[in-house]
């Protein structure tokens, strides 16, 4: 992994004629955004399991599929199903708008966990 310091000639610096101005060079990106891949696929795997989770613990909480002796079990698995669904549903979101190129939606928004 090479980093870029400020010494570096290929870094591009526009010099701004009033320092209490904003400008939109400001707000744009040189290069291509970086689909953070493994960001998405444990987004995706929180929604899964909390999805599973939650089926499980309305199925318990119903008695339709399970037995009445596995009731104590119910809250628990609520509970752990609502904790993995809510952040892997609210990215998975990010990830599909990002995708489809939304206005407001960017992949900068989804914290990267690479180490590349």
């Amino acid at each position: 992994m090479t980093k870029k310091n400020a010494n570096d000639s290929s870094l591009k610096y526009v010099r701004m004629k009033n320092e209490s101005e904003f400008s939109d060079l400001q707000w744009k990106t040189l290069d291509e955004p970086k689909i953070p891949k493994r960001s998405i696929l444990i987004a995706f795997l929180l929604f899964v399991m909390g999805t599973i989770l939650l089926t499980v613990g309305i199925l318990l909480f119903t008695n339709t599929w399970f037995d009445v002796k596995y009731h104590d079990r119910t809250w628990p698995v609520i509970v752990i199903g609502c904790i993995l669904f809510i952040p892997g549903a609210y990215h998975v979101r990010l990830a599909y708008y990002a995708y489809k190129g939304y206005k407001g939606y960017k992949f900068d928004d989804i914290p990267d966990y690479d180490d590349e």
